[in-house]
């Protein structure tokens, strides 16, 4: 019997909150444009269905943009001899794959390897579809919008409590709210370091964000880095004279901004190596590699 559309399409919240409950299917769809989201949402499907140890040998990420259906379905049907001999596929990107292979997406649906999981990463996914019909009655569809401020005040409350095992006030969601950009990557590493400093209280409060969060300079440092790396050398020199003149000292800028761009010279080098070596590297993938924090990919991604 195909399970509803309600109990077959949670949202990436809801699905982050109790993965338990939602197991993925044959075919799975992650949905959306909230970037973060999805990363967090692909990251649990892989330990549901490979561990915590297996990606190197049960994990094959495609580029939806290149890659041919037969290279998804070879990739599914192969035996592995290590691991538990489940197979993972993401293709990544997916909405003109999806596109030109519908018909048979639909058909494999129906009849899919036996041991494989494919997940589809795409933005759009109409649930009137007779694809998106049959993924989410026989798989999963995991719904990645952006969340309004009330869905990101629930989601960081979850999350302190999921993954931190703190309670975080309401106070000091609402000053997290005021001194940093409503963005789930940035908000949720600055969760991780509150976390560490909660001490035996196991509490976050307004008082622990107000003396621990960077506010305004840490946002600005941010915009320099991303203006400098889109070559907008203006709204760099611009934002570098307001941090100089409210006291930061350039000895303590330059690390960070030396960093983000080494980043983006390593992602580089793994993609061009991939090329001499005859295979493709996906963006996100070799950003990630190169040790860009999720957060930051979907700027990344634009800025390479």
């Amino acid at each position: 019997m195909a399970k509803s559309s309600k109990s077959s399409v949670p949202s990436a919240v809801d699905f982050l909150a109790h993965p338990e409950k939602h197991a993925p299917g044959p075919v799975c769809a992650v949905t959306g444009d909230e970037t973060f989201l999805k990363r967090e949402v692909l990251a649990a499907i892989r330990s549901q269905v490979l561990g915590d140890d297996e990606g190197e040998f049960s994990l094959t990420t495609f580029a939806g943009r290149d890659v041919q259906l037969r290279d998804v379905l070879d990739a599914l049907g192969t035996t592995m001899l290590f691991g538990s001999g489940r197979r993972l596929v993401i293709v990544e990107e997916a909405d003109p794959f999806v596109t030109e292979h519908r018909g048979e997406l639909e058909t494999y649906v129906e009849r899919p390897h036996a041991g494989g999981v494919l997940v589809l990463e795409v933005k759009t996914w109409p649930a009137t579809t007779r694809l998106a019909k049959a993924v989410a009655a026989s798989g999963l569809t995991v719904e990645c919008k952006s969340l309004s401020e009330s869905q990101v005040k629930r989601w960081l409350a979850q999350r302190a409590t999921a993954k931190h095992q703190v309670r975080l006030d309401a106070s000091a969601v609402d000053a997290l709210l005021e001194l940093l950009p409503p963005e789930l990557g940035i908000l949720a590493q600055e969760l991780d370091k509150l976390s560490l400093l909660t001490g035996s209280s196991g509490r976050i409060d307004a008082a622990l964000v107000a003396e621990n969060v960077g506010g305004w300079r840490t946002r600005t440092t941010w915009d320099m880095v991303d203006a400098i790396a889109e070559g907008r050398a203006r709204d760099a020199l611009e934002q570098l004279h307001r941090l100089i003149a409210a006291g930061e000292k350039p000895q303590g800028l330059f690390p960070q901004m030396s960093h983000s761009l080494r980043q983006l010279a390593a992602a580089a080098r793994l993609i061009e190596a991939a090329e001499m070596a005859g295979s493709r590297m996906t963006v996100g993938t070799a950003l990630q590699q190169a040790g860009v924090p999720p957060f930051k990919l979907s700027s990344a991604e634009r800025q390479l």
